[in-house]
């Protein structure tokens, strides 16, 4: 039984990371703002030495949610910045940047089948869970 908890414990100095620790470089904030009203309303904007920033503002939205909207952006390693806005509420999460990919547009002929659509739903129009119309 000693043997065992001998080598156990001899397996796990073994394996424990030898050598130097990493060189970690300590990033200094220049600025941070933070304010809270108690009420729900709320923000907080900082900005560290390497170039992250962000800005939030948040208030209380619909069934006691937290609705929120605000900017980031960081260096990228080729040297452009990443800059993003953003709201976040009841229709969720929904960013916006250049560096989001787009979908391609719509043919035209699917542009014309969803006018279609819409006129049919106008009308009363309704399909089932697997597109057959139903009415």
């Amino acid at each position: 039984m000693k043997l065992i908890v001998f080598a156990c414990l001899a397996a796990v100095a073994i394996a424990a990371p030898q050598g130097t620790k990493p060189d970690y470089k300590i990033i200094g904030i220049v600025s941070d703002v933070r304010e809270d009203t108690g009420d729900g309303n709320f923000r907080y904007d900082f900005e560290t030495e390497n170039g992250i920033r962000q800005n939030v503002k948040g208030y209380p939205g619909a069934s006691g949610a937290v609705n929120m909207e605000g900017a980031f952006s960081f260096p990228l390693d080729d040297g452009r910045q990443a800059a993003f806005t953003f709201t976040a509420d009841e229709n969720g999460y929904q960013p916006e940047s250049d560096l989001i990919p787009q979908p391609p547009p719509l043919p035209e002929h699917v542009v014309e089948l969803l006018k279609i659509v819409d006129q049919l739903k106008a009308q009363g129009a309704k399909w089932d869970d697997q597109g057959e119309r139903i009415d």
